[in-house]
């Protein structure tokens, strides 16, 4: 099992910055931890992840937002810069432990989310 933790939302002005925290506790290997968003009545949308070997960026963040690791203290982050109120939503870290991906099937165990909320 694992258990993830999230921190770091809030509010924020266009074009601010945030971080955002996850940290991963109970199993101590994890191969691939991500990042997911679901605004006000839409679906939950792939953002961001990251394995051992390779990372991956949805379109929409590409080039805004950076995914790291500390994998001493289990932890992932996404920095997020140039942020547009479009970006507001609950954010949901979540990891697998053998495959990478950008469906929720693809990882199986999740934060609780933390939201995020830029304003114009």
């Amino acid at each position: 099992q694992v258990q993830l933790v999230e921190s770091g939302g809030g509010l924020v002005q266009a074009g601010g910055s945030l971080r955002l925290s996850c940290a991963a506790s109970g199993r101590t290997v994890v191969y691939a931890m991500g990042w997911f968003r679901q605004a006000p009545g839409k679906e939950r949308d792939f953002v961001a992840a990251m394995s051992w070997s390779e990372t991956d960026y949805a379109a929409s963040v590409k080039g805004r937002f950076t995914i790291s690791r500390n994998n001493a203290k289990n932890t992932v982050y996404l920095q997020m810069n140039s942020l547009k109120p479009e970006d507001t939503a609950v954010y949901f870290c979540a990891a697998n432990l053998r495959r990478i991906g950008r469906q929720d099937d693809d990882y199986a165990y999740w934060g609780q989310g933390t939201q995020v909320t830029v304003s114009s």
